[in-house]
């Protein structure tokens, strides 16, 4: 069985974990209502606001989407320290609503840059 999954930040096409989702099938570029902040190298999206934070959309079976939960720090033996939860959203693929998974920053925003833009990509270099 496989899952849908949003990734917008380290993990895109030609940001520096993107090796990580070869084993995905790219659906395509996509965009969902939220507040994107740059934590250090790599950011955090809180499901709350209304930038359209951009992002793509990939199918990935079982065992790819447990690496991801290890790469996010998913299934922690305490999680309430960890920075992101996993958690069930809809987003906009090519016009259309498809309900994904999505890495949501657990740490709010307020302590932390945003990215106006809602890309990651257009600013990694700041």
């Amino acid at each position: 069985m496989s899952d849908l999954i949003f990734v917008y930040g380290a993990l895109r096409q030609g940001a520096s974990n993107d090796w990580r989702m070869k084993s995905g099938r790219w659906l395509g570029p996509a965009e969902v209502k939220g507040t994107l902040v740059k934590i250090t190298w790599y950011p955090g999206l809180v499901l709350e606001g209304e930038t359209k934070v951009k992002g793509e959309v990939y199918e990935v079976g079982p065992d790819l989407l447990k690496e991801l939960d290890l790469f996010e720090g998913i299934g922690l033996e305490d999680e309430r320290n960890g920075e992101y939860h996993r958690v069930r959203a809809e987003v906009s693929l090519e016009g259309e609503l498809r309900e994904v998974w999505i890495y949501e920053w657990l740490k709010g925003v307020e302590n932390y840059p945003k990215v106006a833009s809602g890309d990651w990509l257009a600013q990694e270099g700041d």
